[in-house]
Parts: structure tokens; C-alpha cells; sequence
């Protein structure tokens, strides 16, 4: 009988550990301190809180009016502290049909404004008819070798605005893959094993990488 309760208490704590690698808070703005839960994908690699409080920072008032486009959106945590912060817009794109529903689920109890939930493969997405975006959050699973690909059509088929801002994020130990010429590398982290970096695009040279 001990045994089966010790047995229960473990999976309990296994259960309560999984649960709370499925919430993720808003750093900054109007929804700060929110939670929101996400289901637990194997593929859903959440932007870690301190990761995207540099990335927003980087950012700063760049936000404020911005059309935004979360390509790889999983939990939706990057498009939904920039929706926080003041983006007009956010355009989720997302392949899995739960995180979907979650993501859906999340904006509808929120009042959210600005929001569009695209179900679907990303680069199918990407060749589709263009609309700028004015930052886009390009965070696809590690091993997928789909970074490069997304990065180069969305400068083919025109997604990005003039100027426009791309946040890159990928293992550390790669580091990015090669990036349309025109990209100019503004910062760049590491934390722990995932690196970070944020682009600009169509604007004179400034700030350099740190």
C-alpha cells in the first residue's frame, strides 16, 4: 500500500512538473503578469521570459504600430507580448492543430485585437499573396533546417516592410545559417544553448551586433 501511494505521489509530481512547463507569462505591457498555458508538444519550444524581455527591450518602441508576423508561432508567446506592447497587428502561423486551439482559445479570452490564427506549414504560408510586416519572430524547432529557407522567401515573395526588423532565434552552438544579404545584424545573445539575434532590413547601417 506504501508503495502504491509513493508511486502516486511520483506521478503526481511528474504531472505537476509538466504542468507548469506548459505556462509562460507576459514580460511587459497591457497583459503583463498573464499566463498562458500551451499544450505539450514535443515541437513547442517556448522563447524563454528573460529571452524575450532582451528581445523587447532591443526593440523598444518599434513595437508601438507594428505589423507583426509570428511564422513558427508554437505557444504564440513572442506575437502575444508584441500584441502587450502595442503592435496593431499579428499574424500567428502554426502547424499543429492543438497549439491552434490553444493560441485561439488564449486571444478569445483576452479581448485580443489585431489577431489572425493561420493554421498551416510556414512556407506554404510564405507563398501566398505578400502584406508587409514591420517585425517578424523566426523561431522554428532547432533541427529543422527551416530557418534559412523561411528567411529567404520572405525576402523574395516581399513580406518585409522598409524598414523591417527579423528576430532570429536558434542553437547556440550553429549559430544563424546564411541570411539575405540585405539583413544587417543588429544584436545578438546567447542563453544557454539557444542563440538570438535581431536583424534589420532596409535601413541604414546603426547599432552593431553585442
Amino acid at each position: 500500500m506504501a508503495l502504491s501511494r509513493r508511486s502516486a505521489a511520483r506521478r503526481g509530481a511528474v504531472a505537476a512538473r509538466g504542468a507548469s512547463a506548459r505556462v509562460l507569462r507576459i514580460i511587459g505591457g497591457s497583459w503583463r503578469g498573464r499566463r498562458l498555458r500551451f499544450p505539450a508538444v514535443a515541437l513547442i519550444r517556448p522563447t524563454p521570459d528573460r529571452v524575450r524581455e532582451t528581445l523587447f527591450n532591443w526593440l523598444g518602441t518599434r513595437v508601438v504600430g507594428a505589423r507583426c508576423l509570428d511564422l513558427f508561432a508554437g505557444s504564440g508567446a513572442l506575437g502575444l507580448e508584441a500584441l502587450s506592447r502595442g503592435a496593431v497587428h499579428v499574424t500567428f502561423v502554426e502547424r499543429e492543430t492543438s497549439a491552434v486551439r490553444a493560441l485561439e482559445a488564449t486571444l478569445a479570452d483576452w479581448g485580443a485585437r489585431g489577431a489572425q490564427v493561420e493554421r498551416g506549414d510556414a512556407l506554404g504560408f510564405l507563398g501566398g499573396a505578400a502584406r508587409p510586416f514591420d517585425i517578424v519572430f523566426l523561431d522554428p524547432p532547432f533541427d529543422s533546417g527551416l530557418l534559412a529557407a523561411a528567411a529567404a522567401l520572405l525576402e523574395r515573395n516581399a513580406w518585409l516592410a522598409t524598414p523591417a526588423y527579423v528576430y532570429v532565434e536558434c542553437a547556440a552552438r550553429d549559430g544563424p545559417p546564411a541570411l539575405p544579404p540585405g539583413w544587417l545584424p543588429l544584436k545578438a545573445k546567447r542563453a544557454g544553448e539557444v542563440g538570438y539575434h535581431l536583424y534589420a532590413r532596409g535601413q541604414a547601417r546603426g547599432a552593431q551586433a553585442e
